[in-house]
């Protein structure tokens, strides 16, 4: 087995996709010498593949970090599973805070001058998404966010289903108000009046690629936390207050 068909072995992984309890679980870095043997035994086991990160997660169980998956492993690494593990006293999803912590990014590093800026209320919380313009998820999303208050939302827009969503973006940010224009077509269905200008599209498309996101809606919190999908508008708002919270 080559080391790429190793990768997508990986990737297609659903030997253990049942979600592991274990109470009370405390999350503490391995030594670096029990880390590095968990390391080697791994790619010994699987024909070289190196893990990018190898850190213990308590109660004998190594998480191993390869690309943007995470799986599970004893210190021999004489099983491996992946999914979910789950601390069944706190219900906390360990698994989703580590994916969440490790695609974190800095939020005032984002090129704002690209986005679409909305404010709403006082503005004081902050949330970027990049959005297709014929995502039926995030036309959900934006009947979501008119519902809440207090917030400054950045717009980036990624076309990526289709060509009209290509047309559409462009449209819209050529458009006389592009805040206007955007909220008529995803919350009333007007379509923008078709317009040409060096919209930054391209730029737009390579910020999304280098941020790894494989989809719309990807919301982007100002702690620099993400979230993919539609959130329900009592997660959301929950998300927002906590990362106000952080970044006070």
């Amino acid at each position: 087995m080559s080391v790429l068909q190793c990768r997508r072995w990986f990737a297609a992984l659903a030997v253990a996709t049942a979600t592991l309890l274990a109470p009370a679980v405390q999350a503490a870095d391995a030594p670096d010498a029990q880390a590095a043997a968990v390391g080697q035994r791994f790619a010994q086991r699987f024909d070289g593949v190196q893990p990018d990160e190898v850190r213990s997660v308590g109660y004998g169980l190594y998480e191993v970090r390869l690309d943007d998956g995470l799986f599970y492993t004893d210190a021999d690494v004489s099983y491996l599973m992946q999914g979910y593990l789950v601390d069944a006293a706190t219900r906390r999803n360990l698994t989703q805070e580590r994916m969440e912590q490790l695609s974190a990014i800095a939020f005032d590093e984002l090129p704002l001058d690209l986005a679409i800026k909305q404010v709403h209320g006082d503005g004081s919380r902050k949330l970027a998404i990049f959005e297709d313009p014929n995502c039926r998820y995030c036309k959900q999303l934006r009947q979501t966010l008119a519902g809440i208050d207090n917030v400054t939302v950045y717009a980036f827009l990624m076309p990526i289903l289709s060509q009209d969503s290509h047309e559409k973006a462009r449209s819209v940010l050529c458009a006389r108000d592009p805040a206007a224009a955007w909220d008529a077509w995803m919350l009333q269905g007007i379509a923008p009046q078709p317009r040409r200008c060096d919209a930054p599209l391209d730029k737009l498309l390579a910020l999304g690629k280098r941020l790894n996101v494989r989809g719309t809606p990807a919301i982007f919190f100002e702690d620099g936390t993400r979230a993919p999908g539609a959130l329900p508008a009592d997660e959301l708002k929950a998300r927002l207050d906590r990362a106000q919270q952080a970044v006070r």
